[in-house]
C-alpha cells in the first residue's frame, strides 16, 4: 500500500482493508498478533485513529478512590486485595470517601472514579450511599465514575437484586459511568487459572448492555501479558466490538499490562514496550465502533504511554491522583500527574491536547487545531461538545 512502509508483506491485504474502512476479522487480528512488522501496524493504526479524531490527543483532570483493599476473591493476580485483620488491610469510611471526592472535585477534577475490592461485610446500602454521598460532595458537571461490573455482581447477590437492578438504584443515587475493570480475558481457560471466582465473561458482556440500555456509560478493558494465548486476546476484542454493536456505550477501550509483582504469578515476566504498543495499535485495528482507545499510563510508564499516540491511542487518561492497585503490584510511574505534565507530553508529540470529561464532552482545546477530528457528534462513543474554552 502506498499509504504506508510495510515491511511483512502479509500486511498488505490487511492495510487494503484498513485503507477502505473495512471491518478486519478474527485471522486479521491473529496475523497482526503474528507480524513483527511493528512500525507498519502502527502506521495503520495511526491512519485508523486519525480518520476517527483526527490530531487530538485527550487527557482529564480526574481522582481515583480507592475505598478498600479487602476483598473476598483473592484473585492469584492480585498485588491489592488483602483479608481481613491482614498488614496492610484498609478501608474507608463514607465520611472519607466523601471527603476525598470533594477534595478532587475541589482540585479541578471532571471525574471522580471509584473501585474497590468485594468487602465481606459492607451492605448494599452502603454501596448506594457511597454513591449518593460522592454525587452530593461534587458540582453537577463533575461525573461519578464507580464500581466495576465484579462489584456491581457483588452487590447483587448480597442484595438478592439483579445486577440490572442494582445498576437502576446505582444510577438513582447519581452514578454516571462504569469503569473497564474486571473483564480481564474473556477465556475460560485463563478465568479458571487465574481469577476462577471473578464475574464470568458472559455476565460481564451482560452487565455492561445493561448499563448501556440504562443510558450509563461503560469503558472497556483487556489484562494482558499473563498466561493467556495472542488468539485469545484478539477473541476478547472481538466479543468486546460485538456488544458494542448490541448496546453501544462503550466509550474507550483501555489495554491493561500486567503487573506480576507481589502476586502469585510473580515468577511471569511482565509485557515489553514492543508488546504494549502493538497491543494497543491492534486494538485501534480491530475495535473500529469503539471511538477512543486509551494508554493508562500508570500501568504503561509515561514513555510508551507518550509513544503510543503514534500507534493508535488518541487518549492518555489522566491526572489520576493516588492510584493504589497497580501500584501495589510494582508499578514505578507516579501516584499523579499535573495537567502541564499531561500537556508537556501531547505537545512534544506533535498532537494537539484536549481536555475532556468521562463522557469526552470537551472542557478545553489547547494550542491551534490544524484540521478538525473527523468524528462528529453523532459518531459511535462520541459525546456531544460542551464547554470549550478559548485556546490557550
Amino acid at each position: 500500500m502506498n499509504e504506508f512502509n510495510l515491511i511483512d508483506p502479509a500486511l498488505a491485504p490487511i492495510a487494503e482493508r484498513v485503507v477502505a474502512g473495512e471491518r478486519l476479522t478474527r485471522a486479521d487480528g491473529v496475523a497482526l498478533y503474528a507480524s513483527h512488522d511493528l512500525l507498519g501496524i502502527g502506521q495503520m493504526a495511526d491512519f485508523a485513529n486519525r480518520r476517527l479524531n483526527g490530531d487530538r490527543v485527550y487527557f482529564m483532570v480526574n481522582r481515583h478512590i480507592n475505598p478498600t483493599n479487602i476483598c473476598r476473591n483473592r484473585c492469584k493476580f492480585c498485588a491489592f486485595a488483602r483479608s481481613q485483620g491482614e498488614e496492610g488491610a484498609y478501608e474507608m469510611t463514607l465520611d472519607a470517601v466523601a471527603d476525598a471526592s470533594r477534595e478532587g472535585a475541589e482540585d479541578g477534577a471532571y471525574e471522580i472514579h471509584i473501585v474497590s475490592g468485594l468487602h465481606p461485610d459492607w451492605s448494599y446500602d452502603f454501596y448506594v450511599d457511597m454513591v449518593r454521598r460522592t454525587r452530593e460532595a461534587v458540582p453537577d458537571h463533575v461525573i461519578v465514575q464507580a464500581f466495576t461490573a465484579v462489584e456491581i455482581e457483588h452487590m447483587a447477590i448480597i442484595a438478592g437484586r439483579s445486577t440490572s437492578e442494582v445498576l437502576a438504584d446505582l444510577k438513582a443515587a447519581g452514578l454516571d459511568a462504569l469503569p473497564g475493570g474486571g473483564a480481564e480475558i474473556f477465556s475460560e481457560r485463563t478465568r479458571a487459572a487465574a481469577w476462577d471466582k471473578k464475574t464470568k465473561s458472559d455476565d460481564w458482556l451482560r452487565i455492561h448492555g445493561e448499563a448501556h440500555q440504562l443510558g450509563i456509560a461503560t469503558n472497556a478493558t483487556m489484562l494482558y501479558g499473563h498466561i493467556e494465548t495472542t488468539e485469545e486476546r484478539v477473541d476478547h476484542l472481538i466479543r468486546l466490538r460485538e456488544q458494542q454493536d448490541r448496546t453501544g456505550g462503550f466509550l474507550a477501550f483501555i489495554p491493561l499490562a500486567f503487573h506480576p509483582a507481589n502476586t502469585e504469578m510473580e515468577d511471569l515476566p511482565g509485557t515489553t514496550g514492543f508488546d504494549d504498543l502493538r497491543t494497543l495499535a491492534i486494538a485501534r485495528l480491530m475495535l473500529d465502533n469503539i471511538a477512543h482507545i486509551k494508554a493508562f499510563w500508570i500501568m504503561l510508564g509515561l514513555k510508551v504511554a507518550q509513544i503510543s499516540t503514534s500507534f493508535g491511542v488518541d487518549d492518555i487518561d489522566g491526572t489520576v491522583v493516588e492510584e493504589r492497585i497497580t501500584h501495589m503490584a510494582g508499578a514505578s510511574t507516579p501516584e499523579a500527574l499535573s495537567r502541564d505534565d499531561l500537556l508537556d507530553m501531547i505537545r512534544e508529540t506533535g498532537h494537539i491536547p484536549v481536555e475532556r470529561d468521562t463522557l469526552y464532552r470537551v472542557v478545553r482545546v489547547y494550542d491551534a487545531e490544524p484540521c478538525a477530528p473527523a468524528w462528529d457528534a453523532g459518531a459511535v462513543g462520541a459525546a456531544p461538545k460542551v464547554g470549550v474554552a478559548a485556546e490557550a
